[in-house]
């Protein structure tokens, strides 16, 4: 690999300002070919499929701009608004995570927040974190109804249009960090720690919370320190997917090991963007803004003179081959010791295993349920079951490997069992 194209990747965790590397063609056609992917998926405006990650993350690269950038946020600013409005059903508002996104899209597209809908958004969001407050409780025993991540988020997308976080909720963000809760079940989870440590990162450079800094700074460096310690022998932070977050958290809180842990980094993720690993638009949005060295706090920088947007690509169109076909096993349980859906399935290779549900609830006896999340369909029932308070349907490539990747991304491979399994958080 070419130094150049090392640097794009790789510099990212210095502590100073660097200046993009020019790419050489190869590397340009691959920062292309993502752009050209989150542009096809800007095309998509049904209110289920907008996402603000993808406008955000287009906005923080380099790329002139066309009217497409501007229909979009419109898009995403008449079904936000009007979720939140008097006559919208409370089931169908977005999320804490959605609405936070959003109001990061705003800032991307230098829109004010500081109007009477604006700050209605603001006011809600600060509500969701009062409520997921009150369910972590004063003795820290409880836990979020949506997660850490979100709640990190949320703070993160306050910070960035500098409206001040109350102390008392950034402090159970600072107990979670440092006492190890930052987790995705029982597990640590990268893209929470990661998101936690951008938005202590945002509250520090702005000094909103000053009362917190020593506290702020403690926690920023027992979270960069256990993503560190989460690098995988493959070369990625926790997994492909978790790594272009963590590699934006490193780069606001740098240090010299993790300058050499991105340096180690940079060749597995680069491996992994050439062989077309990311088919997901949410972290595919996350890796665009490390491309061109800039995290979701350089939102704070954006020069609004000179407002850039999109660029205009041809279309990337796919070498075509005939599919084989393969054969693989869906399996439900909801404990290890009740199996209640057990078949084998003949699809093409390439099949996604969305495609291969919907059709076994068309001709066959199984069942299931999603949610739209902005990472895509998040299964909430599995033949006629609803998970409880703290429990999920895990995907599994069986006996227990987690996938890596959602219903609408996830090919099955010839001759696996895929396994749906109701879990505990």
């Amino acid at each position: 690999m070419e130094p150049s194209g090392k640097l794009v990747l790789l510099l990212c965790c210095l502590g100073v300002p660097a200046q993009l590397c020019q790419l050489p063609p190869a590397n340009s056609d691959l920062v292309g070919t993502i752009t050209q992917q989150l542009l096809g998926w800007m095309a998509r405006r049904s209110p289920s499929e907008l996402n603000p990650s993808i406008y955000v993350g287009l906005r923080l690269s380099n790329q002139p701009s066309r009217d497409q950038d501007e229909l979009y946020l419109n898009s995403l600013t008449v079904h936000y608004q009007e979720s939140f409005s008097s006559l919208a059903p409370a089931h169908l508002r977005p999320s804490m995570g959605q609405l936070a996104l959003y109001l990061l899209a705003m800032r991307s597209g230098c829109k004010d927040i500081d109007t009477r809908k604006g700050s209605l958004l603001v006011t809600q969001l600060k509500s969701y974190l009062e409520e997921e407050k009150h369910r972590i409780g004063h003795e820290h025993t409880g836990r979020p109804a949506t997660n850490y991540y979100q709640y990190s988020l949320s703070i993160l997308a306050l910070c960035v249009h500098d409206k001040k976080v109350p102390g008392h909720i950034v402090e159970k963000l600072l107990h979670a960090a440092q006492y190890d809760l930052l987790l995705q079940g029982s597990r640590f989870s990268v893209d929470t720690a990661a998101m936690a440590s951008l938005a202590l990162s945002c509250l520090q450079a702005l000094g909103l919370n000053p009362g917190l800094a020593p506290w702020i700074s403690r926690a920023l460096e027992h979270v960069r320190n256990k993503i560190l310690e989460e690098e995988t022998p493959e070369g990625y932070f926790g997994n492909i997917y978790s790594t272009p977050l963590a590699l934006q958290a490193l780069m606001e809180a740098p240090s010299p090991e993790s300058e050499r842990a991105c340096l180690r980094v940079g060749d597995a993720l680069l491996k992994g963007l050439q062989e077309g690993a990311f088919q997901n638009p949410l972290p595919l949005s996350q890796l665009l803004p490390v491309l061109h060295q800039r995290t979701y706090l350089s939102l704070k920088q954006l020069d609004c003179k000179d407002f850039r947007g999109l660029l205009d690509l041809d279309p990337i169109i796919p070498p075509t081959q005939k599919p084989k076909e393969i054969q693989f096993w869906l399996k439900v349980q909801t404990d290890p010791l009740h199996v209640v859906y057990h078949q084998q399935y003949r699809i093409l290779e390439g099949t996604t295993l969305k495609d291969v549900l919907d059709k076994a609830q068309m001709e066959d006896a199984f069942m299931y349920e999603t949610q739209n999340t902005l990472s895509g369909p998040f299964i909430t029932s599995v033949m006629g079951v609803t998970p409880g308070e703290w429990q999920y349907w895990q995907l599994l490539r069986a006996p227990d490997v987690p996938l890596l990747q959602g219903i609408t991304n996830y090919q099955p491979r010839d001759g696996e069992t895929i396994l749906l399994s109701l879990a505990s958080w």
